[in-house]
């Protein structure tokens, strides 16, 4: 296990680090999930940097030093390097779930063992669509989840998956909107499609 600083960046210093790379983007934008929204996290605006990213990766293993991970697995795409780094800070494996079909599951020989301690990583998360599926296939496998971490939750408020609490590097209370319902459709503000839904 890497030497881990025990203290804890604050939130307004994660927020920097995101600032400071232009990650965060303000317009009218189409969510993953569906939803409509006037602020966008560009999370490859961060990732793109590795000194940023293991930064960020050691702060979510801080947060799970003491939990004795024996694996750490995120979602494709972003989840690979965040489960990749997180897993190098607590001298883990790491593997990823990606999506077959439309389903997410585990492929490339990748395993769960029965009872196997699971930390989940993910990105940025705003209903948590991903998360779910992931608990979903570790649960399938038997594995023990010990905590799940993102780097931000932009849903406003406290992310429980399973009964399991979700630890955010950075927490916004960010405007989302049903797409009939919109806001920014309403005033016609061109919608702009980014991330897996702009593909």
């Amino acid at each position: 296990m890497e030497n881990l600083d025990k203290n804890l960046m604050s939130e307004s210093e994660i927020k920097d680090i995101f600032i400071k790379t232009g990650a965060i983007l303000h317009g009218h934008f189409l969510l993953t999930s569906g939803l409509h929204s006037d602020t966008y996290i560009e999370k490859f605006s961060v990732l793109k940097h590795p000194k940023f990213t293991e930064i960020l990766c050691k702060e979510m293993a801080k947060r799970y030093i003491n939990d004795n991970v024996e694996l750490v697995i995120g979602p494709m795409t972003g989840g690979i390097l965040l489960a990749h780094e997180v897993g190098k800070a607590l001298n883990t494996e790491a593997i990823f779930c990606e999506r077959e079909n439309g389903k997410m599951t585990l492929k490339r020989g990748f395993k769960i063992q029965k009872n196997q301690r699971i930390l989940i990583v993910e990105d940025i998360v705003t209903t948590g669509g991903s998360i779910k599926e992931v608990v979903e296939v570790v649960k399938s496998f038997g594995g023990n989840i010990i905590g799940i971490a993102m780097l931000v939750n932009r849903s406003g408020k406290e992310l429980i998956f399973d009964g399991i609490k979700s630890k955010a590097l950075l927490n916004l209370n960010v405007s989302t909107y049903k797409a009939d319902e919109c806001e920014l459709c309403k005033k016609n503000i061109p919608l702009t499609k980014r991330g897996r839904t702009g593909k």
